[in-house]
């Protein structure tokens, strides 16, 4: 198999490979936005789908040489420098934010809300922390209009943003679901740990890593959330709408509904936690 098959079954959209750099994509489920990416060497290359994939998948070629394995070292070791730089770039924008309303949060039904807020290309973008066991590992940057970006060379691998309550841990994928799940949380007089974890297959790797809890899957058309909220074997909320995720759900149905359709997934879990 060529390396632009291997891309295309991950479901990244390539029109022509770029040799030697980490490339961003459309992907066939995110074809607007570029929520893939991939790097080419030659012999050896990595792809990686955001909304689906926790880390890089990698191929080379059929040909048997020892030249891969000195490329797989240099791109690893350009890894990490990325990622160094990513995690020193991620302190500095959130040392330039301030916390403020934004049209994002407003637009998902939390127009009061204050969150870390930059000024990136003169644009307003909502900064989302994103940490992991080493501190700080980079940022996801939503604009007004709800495009989403992350910075060059970031590890994304088990990162998330944490809302904390000291109670039961709630897995999502986007931060709009995050905020729903706290709302309805906090009118069931629950408590809760709820873990942002930007993606369906980072979603596993932090509830792998955190432990025994809750996963709030998003109704894909594609059915990645519920496919990962199974392979967890944790209990999960679903909505019964192709195409929501619990915030959407909330905005639909009213506080009352969702709290208490979320109630029924959390409650005896969430009452070991008092």
């Amino acid at each position: 198999m060529n390396f632009e098959d291997f891309a295309q079954n991950h479901g990244l959209i390539i029109k022509h490979v770029i040799y030697d750099r980490w490339v961003s994509t459309p992907t066939v489920d995110h074809p607007k936005s570029r929520n893939g990416r991939y790097k080419f060497l030659g012999e050896v290359g990595w792809v990686q789908n955001w909304a689906t994939m926790d880390k890089p998948s990698m191929w080379r070629t059929d040909r048997v040489s020892p030249q891969p394995r000195r490329q797989i070292q240099i791109a690893k070791d350009t890894r990490d420098e990325d990622a160094q730089k990513a995690a020193v770039k991620a302190k500095a924008i959130m040392a330039d934010c301030e916390l403020e309303k934004h049209p994002y949060l407003a637009s998902k039904g939390f127009p009061e809300e204050k969150m870390l807020v930059c000024i990136d290309n003169w644009e307003s973008k909502l900064v989302i922390p994103m940490y992991g066991k080493d501190g700080i590992q980079g940022v996801q940057m939503i604009d007004d209009k709800g495009g989403k970006k992350f910075l060059y060379g970031q590890r994304t691998k088990g990162a998330f943003f944490c809302m904390d309550a000291k109670g039961v841990p709630i897995f999502c994928e986007g931060l709009a679901t995050g905020l729903s799940i706290r709302t309805a949380m906090e009118a069931n007089k629950l408590r809760y740990s709820i873990y942002v974890c930007f993606s369906a297959g980072n979603m596993k790797e932090v509830a792998r890593t955190v432990g025994n809890g809750i996963i709030i899957a998003d109704n894909d058309t594609n059915q990645t959330g519920e496919l990962v909220a199974k392979v967890t074997g944790y209990p999960y909320w679903i909505s019964e709408t192709v195409g929501e995720d619990f915030n959407d759900y909330h905005i639909r149905v009213g506080l009352f509904r969702a709290s208490q359709s979320l109630k029924k997934i959390v409650g005896s879990l969430a009452s070991s936690y008092g």
